[in-house]
């Protein structure tokens, strides 16, 4: 593990080892040659600051990156007006690469009165051939692009922005590569997210993200497990699995293994009392899964499940491999199995040729379902998609009509599931201080509720009981329970 690592006792000298992660290891302890001679000359440390896009992935990804630039001698700060900027980007939907495209603008404003400041990209948006050659053409005062596929060599490429003039590009179309065991600064001290797999193979004709995070590929096992101990050991209480398709985890290993037998190794790690995972495929959702989870005492009854249509044809244009049925029924066997399990899901509004039958299938299974929460999208064309190329776009004013229906409907059915628990008392991991009220802190329970009640500071990683007194839609105000 990194943390063994003194990174001054690392020769830096010798021609840099060719075995991962120790080659990280060596440009790490040359970084830190840099920042020891920025403080000579400006007195201070340099600074640096990590700007997080998209989902739960990249924050780990973000937080594997603010690692690195600690573990080299940066000082990490909230403010983009450091002495080095990197965003982790999305290109999920357009609007996620409207806002770095601003951003560059804001920095090379700021860089054109701090010429010695250094900007770097990485992430699904730099995957794209597009954005590559915009990026060539007319952002040149960028130091550093990389993308999904070589995160692990943050610490090389940071040395080659030291030692090389102008734009430092690395990207990768692809790899089999996983590298872990580098440094990584956690946002809390009591969870954090664990990385099981990369890529995703389902090729959805909406989502660019298996042209831009390439094939899925699993960690073994045994190193899963290993980091998840050595966390339970640093203190960590929760832990969220993570990976493009969890449900399918395992498939590409040279001895297969099952996402539910991973699951149930995980829950015999001592100190851990929580596993959640996101995101799941319904295609993938085994019976064998259903089972672990209905038996387990640590695995969260809160299940994200993605829909994005629930009408059958739409489905089959997206690619999805289920149809409105094959999914109603895996949502009862999960009900019947874990009773009181809260439902979150993800739905597409305005997907090409999306007609007003077609929408109120989607109601009907909101409808039936009764999902605690839902994050709604309205279709985001993106240019490499199957779907992009379709002539049957929806006009906006009706996706937009439709947008507002189905926001609705989802919010009725989450007050009515989140009021049935006023009341109640259960389980909260607290986790930070009211950001409005300092007398208050704030939690979440094991079905993803979020709970602000009094209490002080010391409260913050610890799971205690509250009892639930009032109901806000989406969030309770509650009391510690007697």
């Amino acid at each position: 593990m990194y943390n063994e690592i003194d990174l001054k006792q690392i020769n830096i000298n010798a021609s840099p080892p060719a075995e991962e992660p120790q080659r990280q290891y060596y440009f790490m302890a040359k970084c830190c040659q840099y920042t020891k001679q920025f403080f000579t000359g400006h007195g201070r440390f340099p600074t640096a600051h990590v700007q997080n896009y998209g989902c739960q992935m990249n924050a780990r990804d973000s937080e594997k990156l603010t690692g690195i630039l600690e573990a080299v001698g940066y000082e990490i700060v909230d403010s983009e007006e450091a002495d080095f900027v990197i965003y982790n980007t999305c290109t999920v939907r357009e609007n996620a690469n409207n806002k770095v495209w601003g951003r560059l603008g804001y920095l090379n404003t700021y860089k054109k009165k701090h010429p010695h400041m250094k900007i770097a990209l990485c992430g699904c948006m730099m995957q794209e051939a597009e954005v590559l050659e915009k990026l060539k053409k007319s952002y040149r005062f960028v130091d550093l692009v990389f993308g999904t596929h070589n995160i692990y060599k943050f610490a090389e490429l940071l040395h080659a922005t030291f030692v090389q003039e102008g734009m430092v590009i690395d990207i990768w179309k692809d790899t089999d590569k996983i590298v872990e065991d580098l440094p990584v600064e956690r946002k809390y001290k009591f969870k954090s997210g664990v990385n099981i797999m990369f890529g995703c193979n389902n090729f959805c004709s909406y989502c660019i993200v298996p042209y831009v995070r390439g094939r899925e590929r699993s960690r073994k096992p045994q190193d899963i497990l290993r980091e998840i101990e050595q966390l339970a050991a640093d203190g960590v209480v929760e832990i969220m699995l993570l990976g493009q398709n969890v449900n399918s985890y395992g498939k590409n290993l040279d001895v297969p293994v099952t996402f539910a037998q991973l699951l149930s190794d995980i829950e015999k790690i001592e100190g851990i009392e929580r596993i959640r995972f996101m995101t799941s495929h319904p295609k993938d959702l085994s019976d064998e899964l259903i089972a672990v989870m209905a038996k387990s005492s640590k695995i969260c009854h809160h299940l994200h499940l993605p829909l994005q249509s629930g009408s059958s044809r739409i489905l089959k244009e997206m690619n999805r491999h289920y149809d409105k049925e094959q999914y109603l029924a895996l949502v009862e066997r999960i009900r019947s199995a874990v009773p009181g399990i809260a439902l979150t899901t993800d739905i597409i509004v305005g997907f090409p040729g999306e007609t007003e039958e077609d929408f109120l299938e989607t109601l009907d299974v909101v409808r039936r379902v009764g999902y605690e929460s839902a994050f709604t999208f309205i279709y985001s064309k993106r240019t490499g998609t199957p779907a992009a190329t379709k002539s049957d776009q929806v006009p906006e004013n009706v996706v937009k009509e439709r947008f507002d229906r189905l926001l609705k409907e989802v919010q009725q059915h989450a007050t009515m599931r989140a009021n049935a628990l006023t009341g109640s008392v259960d389980e909260v991991l607290v986790e930070e201080v009211n950001e409005q009220d300092d007398t208050l802190v704030s939690g979440r329970l094991g079905n993803n509720f979020i709970v602000h009640f009094p209490g002080s500071r010391d409260l913050i990683g610890k799971i205690v009981k509250v009892k639930l007194n009032e109901c806000k839609g989406f969030y309770f105000y509650g009391e510690l329970a007697q």
